[in-house]
C-alpha cells in the first residue's frame, strides 16, 4: 500500500516518518521523498493516529489525487536537484514524464493550476537553492555549479540567480564571508 505524504522534503522528514511507522508497528517497503510503501493495508484507526502524528511534525498525509500527484512532481525535481549527484542528460519535462508516467502537458497543466506558477519556475527555484547552497559550501567555483546544474553557461546561471535574488552569485558570495568575517569579530 502507498501512502502520500505532503511537506516530506528532506532526508530529516525519512527518519521522522520511519519513526512514525515504526511507532504503530507497520513495516516499510521503501520511503521516499513524499511517498511510503507499506507492506500491508493500514487500518483507519492507524491511519488517522499517523495522520496526526505526521502533522505534529509538519508533515501531511494526503488523499487528494491531484495533490498526491503535485507532491509527487516535486518530490522528483527536488530529489533530481538536491540530491542526484549525476548530471541529468535529458531535458527535465522528459525526465519529469518519464519517472511519473504520464504526459508533460497534464502534469504541467495540473501543476500550475494548483500551485499558481509554472513546473518550470518551480524548477528554477529550486536550482537557485541548491546554487546557494553550494556556493556557501564553497566546494564548487561557479563554472562547476553551471555544468552539475546543467545550465548552458555561467552567464545563464548568473542571469537567472540575479533575477530571482536580486544579487549576483558573487555578490551573494561577499555577503555571507562578510557575514561569517563579523562572527568571527565576536
Amino acid at each position: 500500500m502507498k501512502l502520500y505524504i505532503k511537506y516530506m522534503v528532506s532526508q530529516r522528514c525519512k527518519m521522522v516518518v520511519k519513526a512514525e511507522l515504526a511507532k504503530l508497528g507497520l513495516d516499510f517497503v521503501v520511503v521516499d521523498l513524499g511517498m511510503v510503501q507499506i507492506m500491508e493495508d493500514i487500518s483507519a484507526e492507524d491511519r488517522e493516529t499517523l495522520r496526526v502524528n505526521l502533522l505534529n511534525s509538519g508533515l501531511e498525509l494526503m488523499e487528494d489525487k491531484k495533490s498526491i500527484l503535485i507532491e509527487q512532481i516535486k518530490a522528483v525535481i527536488i530529489e533530481m536537484i538536491h540530491y542526484s549527484e549525476d548530471t541529468l542528460k535529458i531535458n527535465y519535462s522528459d525526465y519529469i514524464s518519464e519517472k511519473l508516467n504520464y504526459d508533460y502537458t497534464y502534469l504541467s497543466n495540473v501543476f500550475s493550476e494548483v500551485k499558481g506558477m509554472t513546473i518550470q519556475q518551480f524548477i528554477i527555484l529550486n536550482k537557485i537553492e541548491r546554487v546557494k547552497e553550494l556556493l556557501l559550501y564553497d566546494e564548487l567555483n561557479l563554472t562547476e555549479i553551471s555544468y552539475k546544474l546543467n545550465y548552458s553557461s555561467v552567464a545563464h546561471l548568473s542571469n537567472q540567480f540575479k533575477k530571482v535574488t536580486g544579487l549576483s552569485p558573487s555578490f551573494y558570495k561577499q555577503l555571507k564571508q562578510k557575514r561569517d568575517n563579523n562572527l568571527e569579530n565576536f
